[in-house]
């Protein structure tokens, strides 16, 4: 049957709303259990997790500061201790950590209302570990350190900004898919002048966070990334959920850094997946969709250097 200019152009009006309304469905379409969702090149991206974290220990390392290295401490061995700074020289593959990917983790180490009630601060996830600091112990500590509760550790952030993890499938304080729940703020605290040399880890619930990967790698496949904690002082730099604010791509992130309002650390901290970011029209707000180029999304090369 022949169609008049008329009927096509009616074909294609409702053809081009069904395609919305598709981009529109999988942009809302919840995370898998094993996703969280970050920011990349101003938008969001996706994170498929594929197996465990692992926060590396090498032979000469003394991570609990007993005195021992690794290699003749067993005990060591037994407890995963993720530790800000400390970065060991290379990744769980046993690659040279300076060609690992970067994962920028944002922590709102800000009060929006000033927080001082201890009680505010976030329990440990199934107990915690013996020595580690939950709840109002870590509240009293924290606001002893900072004068406030940090958003990074409040049972419940403010609702003037939002976080990635606790993620909407687990939304447990302290925890965030694949994640550990607990990482050792001794050496950070005392590079920052906040206590003296580390004579033992100083566990912490793992802190209410968001995520950025660098441009060049926000279509990636399932690889290692290096956690690298940011430590953002500033409200007005924290990214809106939608990614249309703050700091939502690695080029933004080095400019808040660069104005002293955000501190990049590294650390022995790994964790496994795979990246996708949505296409340029995916939104819940679309009202067009752009096509994907021949041959569908690209792939690109894991580099441990920002664009």
């Amino acid at each position: 049957m022949l169609l008049n200019r008329e009927s096509t152009l009616t074909l294609a009006a409702c053809v081009g709303m069904l395609c919305a309304a598709s981009g529109a469905l999988l942009a809302q379409a919840p995370l898998a259990a094993n996703q969280t969702n970050g920011f990349g090149n101003g938008r969001l991206v996706t994170f498929t997790y594929l197996q465990n974290f692992d926060c590396v220990d090498q032979p000469t390392l003394d991570l609990d500061f007993n005195g021992i290295a690794a290699q003749s401490d067993p005990n060591e061995m037994q407890t995963p201790i993720c530790q800000v700074i400390t970065e060991p020289t290379a990744d769980p593959a046993g690659h040279d950590i300076k060609h690992t990917a970067h994962l920028y983790v944002l922590v709102p180490m800000f009060s929006v209302d000033n927080d001082t009630n201890p009680n505010d601060a976030m329990a440990c996830p199934s107990g915690g570990r013996p020595t580690e600091l939950c709840g109002v112990a870590l509240g009293n500590a924290l606001i002893s350190l900072f004068g406030f509760i940090p958003e990074a550790w409040k049972t419940t952030v403010n609702p003037a900004i939002t976080t990635q993890c606790p993620d909407p499938n687990n939304a447990v304080p302290g925890t965030c898919t694949m994640h550990a729940s607990s990482v050792d703020l001794s050496v950070l605290l005392h590079a920052t002048g906040k206590t003296g040399a580390p004579t033992a880890p100083i566990f912490v619930p793992t802190p209410n966070h968001s995520h950025v990967v660098d441009n060049s790698s926000v279509n990636t496949g399932a690889i290692w990334w290096e956690v690298r904690p940011v430590l953002v002082m500033s409200k007005n730099d924290w990214p809106m959920a939608d990614g249309s604010s703050g700091i939502n791509s690695s080029k933004v992130m080095d400019d808040v850094e660069a104005a002293g309002r955000a501190v990049e650390v590294g650390s022995n901290f790994f964790l496994f997946f795979s990246s996708q970011q949505s296409s340029p029209g995916a939104s819940a707000h679309a009202m067009h969709v752009h096509p994907l180029p021949a041959g569908g999304a690209t792939t690109v090369a894991m580099t441990g250097m920002r664009h």
